[in-house]
C-alpha cells in the first residue's frame, strides 16, 4: 500500500494525532497535532519523512495544541476549514484554555474547501465538510481510509453539546458524507480506536 499511518496519542484528552506518509515519495502530513509536538515530529524524523503540511479536522483545543510549535519549527503550511477559524482566534475564551495553556495556532495558510483534493506525495486526500461537532469540522478520505476527527468514533459520535455543535447536522453529515463511502472503509477517529464504516452502520447506537 502507498499509505503509511502512525497514530500518536497525545495530551490530557488522549487525542489521536496521525502521521500519514506516502511510502513512495516519503512526503508526509500531520493530521490534528493536538499536543506534544516533539513526540509527533519524532515519527517524521525516525522514518526519514519530509513533512509537507499540517491539516486539521477541526479547531478544538485538544486537536490544535502542537500546531504553533510545529509551524515555527518546520515552516509548513497549516490548513483547516474557515468555519472553525473562530475557535483558534478566540482561544483565550475557551473554558479549557486555563488548564491546557496551549500556544495559539497561527492563521491557517489557507482554508480547506469541501470536495477539494489534497496531494501528499502520491496520496490524494478528499476533503469532506462534515459540520455538527463544530461548524468547520471536516474528514479526510484517502486510500480506503477515513480520518474522521471528532465526527464519528467507534461506537459513538462527536459531542454536539459544545458551542457551535448541532446534533441533527452531525447525524446528517455522517449519513450523507461518510456512510456512502462504503462498509470496508477503515475509520481513524480523533480519539480511541480504529473502526470501519460497516461496523458503525451496523452497531453504532446513534446511527
Amino acid at each position: 500500500s502507498l499509505m503509511f499511518i502512525t497514530p500518536v496519542i497525545v495530551g490530557q484528552l488522549q487525542q489521536n494525532a496521525y502521521v500519514v506518509a506516502c511510502e513512495q515519495t516519503k512526503e508526509a502530513v500531520i493530521i490534528d497535532p493536538g499536543a506534544e509536538a516533539d513526540r509527533i515530529y519524532r515519527v517524521i524524523t525516525f522514518h526519514g519523512f519530509k513533512l509537507t503540511m499540517i491539516m486539521n479536522t477541526h479547531g478544538h483545543l485538544d486537536h490544535v495544541g502542537a500546531i504553533a510549535e510545529l509551524v515555527e519549527q518546520t515552516g509548513v503550511p497549516f490548513l483547516m476549514h474557515r468555519d472553525d477559524l473562530y475557535l483558534i482566534e478566540d482561544i483565550e475564551k475557551d473554558p479549557l484554555q486555563p488548564y491546557f495553556q496551549i500556544k495559539q495556532p497561527p492563521m491557517p495558510t489557507r482554508f480547506l474547501e469541501d470536495g477539494e483534493r489534497i496531494a501528499v506525495g502520491k496520496l490524494e486526500f478528499l476533503v469532506l465538510h462534515t459540520p455538527g461537532h463544530t461548524p468547520g469540522s471536516v474528514c479526510f478520505f484517502a486510500q480506503r481510509a477515513l480520518f474522521s476527527g471528532d465526527t464519528l468514533f467507534s461506537g459513538t459520535v462527536g459531542r454536539t453539546d459544545l458551542p457551535g455543535g448541532n446534533k441533527e447536522q452531525l447525524l446528517a453529515s455522517i449519513r450523507q458524507k461518510l456512510l456512502p463511502l462504503g462498509d470496508n472503509i477503515r475509520v481513524y477517529p480523533g480519539h480511541a480506536h480504529v473502526t470501519t464504516i460497516g461496523f458503525e452502520r451496523e452497531h453504532n447506537p446513534f446511527l
